[in-house]
């Protein structure tokens, strides 16, 4: 039995009549934070951005499937207000953050990669921290029933996986990509991200209807 939650969502899934012109401006902003940092040949801060947002897609990607393959719920839902519901975890609001938090989080990394932070790796803390930050929002998003969970083991008294699961590895792997030491190794990791995101489209997506 699908929950409530999820039926709100589905209500409204690709519904182009939610359509509001502000996305318009979102999408420019996110061209526009892009534009800069290509300007400058900030191919560190691009490319990390871009994985950010690639590790993103992966994840609602496979939440998607888990309520496919449940018919309950995913495993977070995004039923509230939208311009357009993407996936039935994320809406177009959602995905332009995602395509620029990448970038904002990357220009908080010390040019020294090697230096160490109360004795940490700096890039591991801010990960950490930018993971507990990320998961602190979320929380507040389902208090306020813009982002629902349906789950016991994925909900504010249980935010180990959400932390571990739902955003640490955006940052690993973004702040991995941002420290790779050529522009080649850069896009061939982040054509890798996106080429098993484009995969999962193609064959859950198109092919089989699952998403």
């Amino acid at each position: 039995m699908i929950s409530e939650s999820a039926s709100q969502a589905l209500a409204i899934l690709r519904d182009p009549g939610q359509f509001q012109w502000y996305v318009i401006t979102l999408f420019a902003l996110v061209v526009y934070v892009y534009a800069v940092e290509i300007e400058r040949r900030n191919w560190n801060l691009v490319f990390a951005g871009l994985a950010f947002w690639g590790m993103d897609w992966f994840n609602e990607l496979w939440n998607s499937l888990v309520f496919h393959l449940t018919d309950y719920a995913p495993v977070w839902g995004a039923p509230g207000k939208t311009a357009y519901l993407i996936l039935i975890g994320l809406n177009i609001e959602i995905c332009f953050m995602f395509a620029i938090a990448g970038i904002g989080f990357g220009k908080m990394l010390p040019p020294d990669k090697d230096l160490k932070i109360l004795g940490i790796p700096n890039r591991l803390l801010i990960a950490i921290g930018g993971s507990a930050f990320c998961v602190f929002v979320e929380i507040l998003l389902n208090r306020m029933g813009a982002l629902t969970w349906d789950y016991s083991w994925w909900n504010a008294g249980a935010p180990w996986l959400i932390f571990l699961i739902g955003y640490l590895p955006f940052f690993l792997v973004s702040f991995w990509v941002h420290d790779l030491e050529s522009l080649k190794e850069k896009l061939t990791v982040v054509s890798l991200v996106y080429g098993v995101d484009l995969a999962l489209v193609g064959v859950l997506g198109i092919g089989l209807g699952w998403l």
